[in-house]
Order: C-alpha cells, then sequence, then structure tokens
C-alpha cells in the first residue's frame, strides 16, 4: 500500500512538477524517499532551504508553471520564508511542502516544534495543515489551485509520522492547475475610460509587470495619444524594446524622463502596476487599469478604476480614443529624456576602459553586449538592481528576475539556479553584489553537484552601496557598510567552479565571454569602484541636504579622501537638483 508521501509526490509528478527544492531532514524524510522511488521527479539538494524558496520562485516564473519547494520541521521549513515572501509578492505559483513534528507532539512544546501553518499564513494564499491521510488530496487540490489561480504561495504542513502512514483513496488523481481567464471591464467603463483620455491634452502611460503579453497594444494606444510610456522596474522587461515613446523609469532606481512626463501630464494612466513608491506619483490625474481590484486606488487617489487585464481592456477602448493632432508634449519628453540619458546613464561607460578601480556600469553594460539575445538575467537587491535597470537592454525575449517587490539580498544566484535548471538550454546569468553573494555563498556547491551551468557576475565592491548612499541621503555618515576584499574568485575555484578575478577594466569583456562559453557553471568576479554610487532621476532639497550634512559628517571623522573620491566618481553622474 502506497503511503501518503507516495501519494503526494506522484499527484505532484503527474501534474507536471519536475523537481522539489530542498534539503533532506528527519520529518521530510519520507517524503524525500518517495521522490527517490519515483521516475520523473528529481530532489534538488540546495544548501540553504532560503535558496530552495528562491529557486522555485525562479523556476513558477520562467516557466509559468507550479515549482515546489520543501523544509524539514522547525528551522528547516523557517528558513523558507523569506523565499516565499518574495515568490508570494511576485506572484509566482510556489508550493511549500513544510513537515512537522510527530502529530501526537504537536502542542507540547515538543523539540523543534513550531505552526508553519500559522507562521506561512502572511505569505501564502493558503496554508493549512494535513491532520489525516484522508485530508491529503483534497487539499493539495485546494492548495495548488490556490497557487496557480491566484498567483503566489500554498503551503501545505505534513507531520513526518502521517507523511509515513498508509494513503486512502487512488495514489494519484489530476490537479486542476487552471489559471484566471483575462477580466474585461463592462462596456460603460470603457466608455468612461475612453472619454477620460479623450478629454486629456497631455496622457501619459506608466507600464508595470502587468502589461506582459499587452506590448503592442500599449504600443497603439500610445500612438494614438501621442502619449510618452514610462515604466517601473517590474515593467521594463515587458514594455521598453521596441518603443519608439520611452521616456525611462521612474522610482529610486529611475532614469530618463519619466517623472517629468508624469508630473507635466494632466492625464497618467497607470497599466497594471502596484507601484509602491507613492511620492514618485502626483496623487492626482490618474486612471488605473489592474487584474487586481483590491490594488486599484492603493497607491494614489483616482479619477477611475479600471478592473480588467490590461490588453483586454486596452484592445476594447483603442476603437473609441481620437488621434491626437500634435504631439509637442511627447517629442519635448523624448528630447529629454534623450538629453538626461546622455549625462546620466552613459556617464561611467565611455572612455573609461583603463580608469581603475572599474566602474560597475561598465561592467553591466559590457554584459549586456555579451549576453545572449535570449538570456535570463538574476540580480540581487542593492547597487545591481540599479546596474541591470539602466544597463540591460530588454527585447521582448530576456529576462530579468529579481527580488523587486521584496527586496531581500542573496536573492541572485538561488534565482539563477531555479531557472537554469528550469530551462537548461538557455543562458542564465547571476549578476551578484558581493554581499548578496556572501549570504548564500553555500550553494556555489550546488551549480557543480548538479552541473548546473549558471555564470555568476559578481560586482565586488567590498561595500553595501545602496546601504550607504541611504545613509548619506539620510544625513548619516556610512558606517558598517565596508568590509575587508574578499577573493570570490577563489572561493568559486574551491568550490569546482571555474573561476576568473579582474580587476583591470581592459579584461573584463574578455573574462566574461571566455565564461560564458564554458560548458558548465562559472564565476566572473569584477573589482568594482565602491564609490560609484546610484543617483535618483529627481533631487529633492531635502536629499541635496542630507547628502551634504552626511558628506559633512563623513569629513569631520577623517573620511575626506573618501568623499574626494565619491565626488569625482560622481561628478559626471549627479544630475541638477
Amino acid at each position: 500500500m502506497a503511503t501518503v508521501a507516495e501519494q503526494l509526490v506522484r499527484t505532484l509528478r503527474d501534474a507536471g512538477v519536475e523537481r522539489i527544492y530542498g534539503i533532506v531532514g528527519d520529518s521530510l524524510n519520507p517524503i524525500v524517499d518517495a521522490v527517490r522511488r519515483t521516475d520523473g521527479i528529481d530532489w534538488v539538494h540546495v544548501r540553504h532551504e532560503e535558496t530552495a524558496a528562491f529557486a522555485a520562485a525562479a523556476e513558477a516564473q520562467v516557466t509559468g508553471k507550479l515549482a515546489v519547494c520543501a523544509g524539514s520541521c522547525g528551522p528547516g521549513n523557517l528558513h523558507l520564508i523569506n523565499g516565499l515572501f518574495d515568490a508570494h509578492r511576485t506572484g509566482a505559483p510556489v508550493l511549500a511542502i513544510a513537515s512537522h513534528i510527530p502529530s501526537n507532539q504537536i502542542g507540547t512544546g515538543f523539540f523543534q516544534e513550531t505552526h508553519p501553518d500559522r507562521l506561512f499564513a502572511e505569505c501564502s494564499h493558503f496554508s493549512e495543515l494535513v491532520a489525516e491521510p484522508e485530508q491529503l488530496p483534497r487539499l493539495l487540490r485546494i492548495a495548488t489551485q490556490a497557487a496557480v489561480g491566484k498567483g503566489g504561495v500554498a503551503v501545505l504542513t505534513i507531520p513526518g509520522d502521517l507523511a509515513d502512514r498508509k494513503a486512502t483513496g487512488p495514489l494519484t488523481e489530476k490537479l486542476p492547475l487552471v489559471t484566471p481567464s483575462p477580466a474585461v471591464p463592462p462596456a460603460e467603463v470603457v466608455q468612461e475610460l475612453a472619454d477620460l483620455l479623450n478629454s486629456g491634452e497631455k496622457v501619459m502611460l506608466f507600464a508595470g509587470a502587468g502589461v506582459r503579453g499587452a506590448h503592442d497594444e500599449v504600443m497603439a494606444v500610445a500612438g494614438k495619444l501621442a502619449a510618452p510610456v514610462g515604466h517601473s522596474l517590474g515593467g521594463k522587461e515587458w514594455i521598453q524594446y521596441d518603443n519608439p515613446f520611452d521616456v525611462g523609469m521612474s522610482g529610486l532606481l529611475g532614469y530618463g524622463a519619466c517623472y517629468d512626463a508624469m508630473h507635466e501630464a494632466d492625464r497618467i494612466v497607470l497599466l497594471g502596476t502596484d507601484f509602491p513608491y507613492d511620492n514618485f506619483l502626483p496623487q492626482a490625474r490618474t486612471v488605473q487599469i489592474d487584474h487586481d481590484a483590491s490594488r486599484l486606488g492603493r497607491r494614489t487617489p483616482l479619477d477611475l478604476a479600471v478592473h480588467g487585464d490590461v490588453r483586454e481592456t486596452l484592445r476594447a477602448v483603442l476603437p473609441l480614443l481620437r488621434p491626437r493632432g500634435g504631439r509637442a508634449f511627447l517629442d519635448r519628453m523624448l528630447r529629454e529624456h534623450v538629453r538626461k540619458l546622455e549625462k546620466v546613464v552613459g556617464a561611467y561607460t565611455t572612455k573609461i576602459e583603463h580608469r581603475r578601480p572599474i566602474h560597475p556600469e561598465y561592467v553591466a553594460s559590457v554584459l549586456d553586449e555579451v549576453a545572449a539575445e535570449d538570456a535570463v538575467f538574476t540580480v540581487d537587491t542593492g547597487m545591481g538592481n540599479v546596474w541591470a535597470a539602466r544597463y540591460l537592454t530588454p527585447n521582448g525575449r530576456r529576462r530579468v528576475l529579481g527580488s523587486f517587490r521584496h527586496g531581500s539580498m542573496a536573492n541572485a544566484l538561488p534565482h539563477a539556479i531555479g531557472a537554469q535548471l528550469a530551462q537548461p538550454g538557455r543562458q542564465v546569468v547571476s549578476l551578484s553584489g558581493d554581499g548578496g553573494l556572501s549570504m548564500l555563498m553555500g550553494d556555489l556547491l550546488t551549480l557543480p553537484a548538479y552541473d548546473v551551468p549558471v555564470k555568476v557576475v559578481v560586482f565586488n565592491n567590498a561595500t553595501l552601496g545602496m546601504v550607504k548612499l541611504e545613509m548619506l541621503v539620510d544625513g548619516l555618515p556610512d558606517f558598517g557598510t565596508d568590509h575587508p576584499q574578499v577573493n570570490f574568485a577563489a572561493i568559486a575555484a574551491a568550490c569546482g567552479v571555474f573561476s576568473t578575478r579582474v580587476e583591470d577594466p581592459a579584461d573584463v569583456r574578455g573574462a566574461l565571454e571566455k565564461a560564458f562559453a564554458h560548458p558548465g557553471p562559472a564565476v566572473v568576479e569584477v573589482v568594482t569602484d565602491p564609490n560609484a554610487l546610484s543617483i535618483p532621476p529627481r533631487i529633492t532639497g531635502e536629499m541635496v541636504r542630507g547628502f551634504a550634512l552626511g558628506a559633512t559628517k563623513t569629513v569631520l571623522n577623517g573620511g575626506v579622501g573618501k568623499m574626494v573620491d565619491l565626488a569625482r566618481a560622481n561628478l559626471r553622474n549627479t544630475p541638477r537638483p
């Protein structure tokens, strides 16, 4: 007679799940053993359960299918929580299996006792304890459909002894795994939307991740309305390519004329974005279209809230829009965008091939040139997000994954592992910061263990650059951000990974090309300038005062050389407040 663990594993296998990420241990052993005895599904042994959750999140994002991770009781499944928060906020369909202490010990304060069904409630659509074998098939159906249907995480907590008991009912059954159909707003709402857009003289479109699959429709609307099109970081990969209306990105990592266009427009249309930084939004004159009605009006007051899929809504409204007679607003914003790009984004990527330490922007720009046209880039939170946002060029086939909504460090390498295992024939590049990589560095061992051909590009500036900038803007001298220089290439080599360390900018291109041509995993460590900081697209007086105050405190604390280097590194890169 099959066990509950076998029933679980075989049902997942038959639903298309190809692997489970996790670490073997005590209460999880029956499930891991069931994987061993089941053809068509593999166990991926990572070095930290947080990696397991991040990897599953990335697999779900690149495939659009359910991905699975698991953790043993107590500390084991607790390690999943950060990656699960990331997956849930990203909308990645992930099932987490949280094994539990023996059933008869629950509630007694037993060794390693936690209550996963409660702990994971905040980062999931569904989190329940399987208390009897009879419950497993039904709860598994509910959990997996919650993850796929709502987009996000579902958690099943399964005591180890229950997983080893005899299953009831069929050994496997078909899981529904039905994705929601696109929402279409009613005709009267579409007409109201058309009336608002037709009445605006200066319309601006701001695109988020929800414009995926709607590129043509956004371009058609922008063309009719002569509207500048800006984007959030999450929308960049879906809307920036083949876009003659592009005015860049808004937010702290932004660039170009997006902020200006949004604030000068008399009608702003938020397309599939839950952009969280409300201080960058005008807080007026705004229409929002989103498939999730709960997001409407969450960040700004609205003149009109439209519950609908972006593509279907734009298709419906397009015939009702009147073409603009002129494009003065659009042309002015496009000129401003070019001016700012030439001044800010290109500042470090020209005439610096021989300057040391290496400018990280230069590394990102070369990486953009040599990477494959369908590469998947995974990006660490911090300055790596900035270089990716400003220098990686989308084309409709490339993907850029990061912890853009949860903002966790250390995500890039685990995300890369999941993306690469899910799509082994595709180039996957991890843009890792030295701070992020060091947090989950143990999973460099996972690369050669499974011959995962991820290419890890480490931006090593021996500092937490984003935190340093945050402190300076707040008027504080940076403290606790710098750390001794580490040779990550040597560590990678000791793990059995092909690696190289680059300190001369003339060697950057060759090192990347050699690593990308290597058939297995590779690490390229680039020693970069710690004083190269990101400058926001819009600088307020408060930011300037804070930065000046921070600089003054740093000088008074003996850091004159540091601030002179910082000024030299960023002089050309600083827009006027």
